[in-house]
């Protein structure tokens, strides 16, 4: 999904242009004298901290899954430099932050705590008999003269 004009879109929200940036810089790898020459590296910079449209929520849970692409300013790196073109490495980032906002919108369901049933509770004691058997007989063998 390519940035349009208003924004970026990510399942039914729109990031602002504003809230991002691009910078590109020299990537290393293959490539030859391409490598040496052209600007080819993506780096883009999402204004979390910043953001309004992102609820808080969504801010909480995006910042768990960024890990260390979070910067100390509250913004979010996310740095693409496998191909050859600025174009598709831009396209990567981009598509990448995606990803990453999708996951976050995604509200995690509530655990409810439950009990084990009695039946599990007796499969637990009948099989913690049986390993205390067979660690039983593996002592040492007597004979019985």
């Amino acid at each position: 999904m390519p940035v349009a004009r208003t924004g970026l879109r990510a399942g039914l929200i729109t990031i602002p242009i504003s809230d991002i940036s691009v910078a590109v810089m020299r990537s290393g790898g293959p490539g030859g004298q391409n490598v040496n020459k052209v600007a080819t590296a993506v780096q883009l910079r999402f204004a979390l901290q910043t953001s309004t449209a992102l609820e808080p929520r969504v801010k909480q849970r995006l910042r768990q899954l960024a890990g260390s692409r979070l910067l100390d300013d509250g913004s979010l790196l996310i740095v693409a430099r496998e191909h050859r073109s600025q174009e598709q490495n831009r396209r990567e980032a981009e598509e990448r932050l995606i990803a990453l906002i999708e996951t976050a919108l995604i509200e995690p369901r509530q655990r409810r705590a439950t009990r084990p049933t009695r039946a599990s509770k007796e499969r637990r004691l009948e099989s913690k008999v049986k390993r205390a058997s067979t660690k039983k007989g593996r002592g040492r063998v007597r004979s019985f003269d």
